[in-house]
């Protein structure tokens, strides 16, 4: 699985969530609705969710194995600092 492609939405004036990310896997699979969020420990992703009839939230989309995630994390949140630098000198 390669992701070809990172599209990131940075939200302005939210607090804890920073971004909207639609990635692409194989130039074949768009995933959108991909949440950056400022937590207690730093940025980190959170998947495509849906509220569910008890007011929970459910993710609709996600990695199965754990490296997957933090491969995926790690390209959106690189991505996501590159995108801020390149703000921050406009």
């Amino acid at each position: 699985m390669e992701i070809t492609d990172i599209r990131i939405r940075r939200l302005e004036g939210s607090n804890k969530m920073k971004a909207i990310v639609s990635i692409t896997i194989d130039d074949e699979f768009v995933l959108h609705d991909i949440k950056v969020v400022d937590g207690e420990k730093g940025l980190f992703i959170a998947m495509p969710s849906k509220k569910t009839a008890d007011g929970e939230y459910r993710d609709i989309a996600h990695p199965i194995k754990t490296e997957t995630r933090n491969r995926i994390q790690k390209m959106i949140l690189e991505r996501y600092e590159q995108e801020e630098e390149l703000a921050g000198e406009g």
